[in-house]
């Protein structure tokens, strides 16, 4: 059975701060460590009410010392956001601190809005600069050459793993191109998912950091006793869909019984297109829909997202979908 990882994005529910969602994560990583899960992420937004991981090496560093082998890392830090040097010495810490647990993916988007992109300081053109960023932060992980006089300490020479991660054909293309693993948005923007990964497999080149391409592919999962149960818990997701799409973010909602009248039905295609790789239910769904969804994509490796907004549900759905795994990898 292929591995599976956690996406956190380290949510702030509606009353809550951000003290709090650190704490229900570093909880969360241990729950995931214990339970067999590969490796636990956490990503780069900005401004977002709901999102407490804005500082996201920081928290990296706080998740890994509180743990003690699950791989930790980034799903991803926002490239263009920052300069390379500094993501490159910012992770050779982490690596130097956490020996052999770092990962660092690489997104090309702002991880905000534009008026948020522009307090921080980001360049409207630099995406356009992603394939040459990405060359450059590789070249302050590799062995320092004679005369180079601008070095990551620590970073350099350090086998730090690094993938790329899209929505779209670009990354695919360009961890084809520079031989790296690549990590698919399926989780909220499904719709090049098929063409994306086969495009990658079709052109992958080997490099000295990967062999053969890899794939790994975000889902949404929300697990609970009952199908009835999984679909309630479910809606706080959709409803803060609803709220970016609305421009309106905020905390992350509670469950709500009834979604009568809480969106246009153009707004329920959105949420049905945007949120179409999700398995929500009970176990036997879950269980059915993991191997339904890895049977169709040969992912190498899954990373579940679970958008709950009531903590020890949150506990109990990644426990249900790891004891779905055990279950499929003895089937």
């Amino acid at each position: 059975m292929i591995p599976f990882s956690v996406l956190d994005l380290s949510l702030i529910v509606r009353g809550s701060d951000a003290a709090t969602a650190f704490r229900n994560s570093l909880d969360l990583s241990r729950h995931a460590e214990a339970l067999g899960f590969h490796r636990y992420w956490v990503a780069e937004h900005h401004a977002m009410p709901a999102i407490a991981s804005a500082a996201t090496a920081i928290l990296i560093g706080h998740l890994a010392a509180g743990t003690q082998h699950i791989r930790v890392g980034a799903g991803g830090i926002m490239l263009p956001n920052h300069a390379p040097l500094m993501v490159a010495e910012q992770f050779g810490t982490l690596e130097s601190l956490f020996p052999g647990r770092i990962d660092l993916g690489l997104g090309r988007a702002p991880g905000s809005d534009q008026e948020t992109m522009r307090a921080l300081r980001r360049d409207p053109t630099s995406a356009d600069r992603f394939p040459q960023e990405v060359a450059e932060l590789l070249h302050y992980f590799a062995p320092p050459q004679p005369g180079q006089r601008v070095q990551a300490v620590p970073g350099a020479s350090m086998d730090i793993p690094v993938w790329l991660l899209g929505s779209s054909l670009f990354s695919a293309h360009l961890a084809a191109h520079l031989g790296l693993p690549f990590a698919f948005a399926s989780h909220f923007a499904p719709d090049m998912m098929e063409e994306a990964a086969t495009l990658y497999r079709q052109r992958f080149t080997p490099s000295a950091r990967l062999a053969q391409p890899y794939v790994m592919l975000g889902l949404n999962v929300v697990a609970a006793d009952t199908d009835a149960q999984a679909r309630f818990l479910f809606t706080s997701h959709q409803q803060q869909f609803v709220a970016l799409r609305r421009g309106r973010p905020g905390q992350f909602p509670p469950p709500v019984a009834e979604t009568e009248g809480l969106w246009t039905p153009t707004e329920q295609t959105g949420i049905d297109r945007a949120l179409a790789c999700a398995v929500v239910g009970g176990p036997d769904t879950v269980r059915t829909g993991l191997a339904r969804f890895i049977e169709r994509h040969q992912p190498d490796e899954l990373m579940i997202v679970g958008a709950i907004h009531d903590h020890a549900a949150r506990l109990h759905s990644f426990a249900l979908a790891a004891a779905a795994r055990h279950a499929l990898a003895g089937a």
